[in-house]
């Protein structure tokens, strides 16, 4: 599937799928999302769409200045390398050149604009687990480049796909008008802060929110947790949608036509599903302006906590971020 011209590719994905049993390599084995997700894809009893498909190959990869990656990195690759069998490759390059699909895992979000690169160039369908990259700008030029070369991409947390994120995401309660969700904020001092973990909470935020963030306010707690205020434009009044640290997945929402649980968590398959299904259809699942727009706002929180509380647009940081 190299180097298909973009108008071919949705035919291109789903010949492979039918023809085949999709292969998908991994890049970035410093992650425990590697072996859960490999482990969904692989297991024998699968079926839908994960029925065609199977793990088989790998890039290492491995920051040396994250504890987390560093200190991970060795047990993950052999258990996928010894328990299933996954073949490793020493460039991305090579990589891609025995896959069908990419999925870029690296637990650093620095290094993924560049690992996304080689993948685009080779028209593989690729999809970015979180954080999508270290800076809005990555996000934003990792987008802009897949379009260009016409290929298919998306990023999500597993946080989108629980069910009553779904559910609102699919009108369960009306327009939703106020929703408040809560998630743990770890820190990683390479990362801005919110793109490390808090990014689950933001991810259901916008699950449930859609576009249209206007301005963000950060905020300090009483206990010194992160509160991130965004007013998003509605049609009669503003819609408030509000992250806050703290611990474990939830909050609630409410909307035109009722009230609801938000934020939930419920395990990575669904995620996997979806991924799966654009590798084999080249049909998108989230578009490319909602999560940048998810990553302007995490941005926008660290700048307004920079400018002591102050609001901060969107449209501002995207700007600045295209510069």
């Amino acid at each position: 599937m190299k180097h298909i011209p973009a108008l071919l590719l949705t035919f291109a994905f789903a010949a492979v799928a039918v023809a085949e049993d999709l292969r998908i390599g991994l890049i970035g084995l410093d992650t425990s999302h590697v072996i859960a997700f490999t482990k969904i894809i692989n297991d024998p009893k699968a079926t839908g769409p994960l029925a065609n498909a199977k793990v088989v190959a790998a890039f290492k990869g491995g920051s040396r200045d994250i504890p987390s990656s560093a200190d991970r990195i060795d047990k993950y690759t052999e258990t996928l390398t010894n328990e299933y069998g996954l073949k490793l490759y020493p460039t991305i390059a090579e990589l891609c050149k025995n896959v069908d699909a990419i999925m870029l895992e690296s637990v650093d979000g620095r290094p993924k604009v560049r690992q996304a690169i080689p993948v685009i160039d080779a028209g593989l369908p690729l999809f970015i687990d979180k954080p999508m990259a270290g800076s809005l700008a990555d996000v934003i030029f990792i987008f802009d480049y897949a379009k260009k070369k016409g290929v298919p991409i998306f990023s999500s947390s597993s946080l989108r796909y629980g069910k009553t994120n779904q559910a609102i995401r699919h009108g369960s309660i009306g327009i939703v008008t106020r929703a408040e969700v809560h998630s743990p904020c770890s820190l990683e001092v390479h990362h801005p802060d919110l793109f490390w973990y808090g990014v689950h909470g933001c991810e259901s935020l916008f699950t449930v929110m859609g576009t249209g963030c206007q301005s963000v306010v950060r905020r300090t707690t009483a206990d010194g947790k992160i509160e991130v205020v965004g007013t998003w434009k509605g049609v009669q009044t503003n819609r408030i949608g509000i992250f806050r640290e703290g611990k474990g997945y939830g909050g609630k929402a409410k909307g035109t036509k009722g009230e609801s649980e938000a934020g939930g968590y419920d395990g990575y398959a669904p995620l996997v599903v979806e991924a799966v299904k654009m590798f084999q259809t080249g049909k998108v699942p989230v578009g490319a302006q909602e999560t940048i727009e998810m990553f302007a706002f995490m941005a926008a929180a660290d700048e307004s906590k920079r400018r002591g509380g102050k609001p901060v647009t969107i449209q501002e940081m995207i700007e600045q971020a295209r510069q």
